[in-house]
């Protein structure tokens, strides 16, 4: 029995405005790993060369101890991608019946169930749907699959904040059981916290940042001020007229005078200034 569930190592993806340069993470048996960045950082890319949904130009991805895109791997993984991808003509209570004999424990009465808890309209054809009703419709599939390993991306886009907890608390009921696991990717961080175990921040085709999730973010705080930054390690300067604001490592917040205000940073700050770091650095 593998302790990783999925893993990418040394993985490279080039395009003509986009590179994945390079990254490794795990997401270990009896965990929820969080992938977060800005925009275009290369979330969605990363989590298409593990299900081996496209070819990377280098390094491996596997889940289940397989290569990418392993039937047997995939029958043991619910995916949720950021569109539905069950035809459009389709009607949302037939679903079940049409997909159940591509997986062999699909549990018919968790896919009703769920359809129910979410509010997804059984009247309507998948195309007929919202975004957030697809979404919806595509947990209620992954589930009822009765995978081990759970892949979302973007899962709360297009949610109200009611539905958005109401996933979450799936999501905990998923990891009841120590031999499940999950990786999601959100640009809605807070949702994150008192669920992930790990993040892994993604910025620019780079992990800019990786580990347990409490670690990372006890070694981050934002420091702020007016006037001239101060000589230290700032990352991501932004300013609004006078005042600056900028992500700085605890370690050497000691270092800042009594005119500068050190705040706790949330993840939402981490992965701001990291992404402004690093188009910085890219001009």
């Amino acid at each position: 029995m593998t302790d990783n569930l999925a893993r990418i190592e040394d993985l490279r993806v080039q395009r003509p405005s986009f590179e994945l340069d390079g990254i490794s993470f795990a997401v270990p048996r009896g965990t929820v790993v969080g992938l977060v960045g800005p925009n275009g950082a290369g979330k969605t890319t990363a989590i298409r060369a593990m299900l081996g949904l496209i070819a990377p130009d280098g390094g491996r991805a596997e889940t289940f101890g397989l290569p990418a895109g392993s039937p047997h791997a995939l029958a043991r993984t619910g995916i949720v991608l950021d569109q539905p991808t069950a035809a459009e003509e389709w009607k949302v209570p037939t679903l079940g019946r049409r997909i159940a004999p591509f997986y062999p424990q699909w549990d018919e009465q968790r896919f009703v169930d769920l359809l129910a808890r979410l509010s997804v309209p059984q009247s309507r054809r998948v195309g007929e749907l919202s975004r957030g009703e697809g979404i919806k419709l595509s947990l209620a599939t992954a589930l009822a699959q009765t995978p081990e390993l759970l892949i979302l991306d973007e899962p709360s886009s297009g949610l109200d904040p009611a539905s958005r907890r109401e996933i979450a608390a799936i999501i905990r009921e998923f990891m009841v059981d120590p031999d499940h696991a999950v990786l999601v990717s959100t640009h809605i961080t807070a949702e994150l916290e008192g669920l992930a175990d790990d993040l892994v921040v993604l910025v620019g085709g780079r992990i800019a940042h990786h580990g347990p999730l409490h670690e990372v973010v006890e070694q981050f705080a934002m420091a702020r001020g007016a006037g001239a930054v101060p000589d230290g390690p700032v990352v991501g300067v932004q300013r609004s007229g006078e005042q600056w604001s900028g992500l700085i490592r605890m370690e050497d917040s000691a270092g800042f005078g009594a005119e500068v205000v050190i705040d706790a940073a949330s993840i939402d700050d981490i992965v701001v200034h990291l992404g402004a770091e690093r188009a910085e650095v890219a001009a």
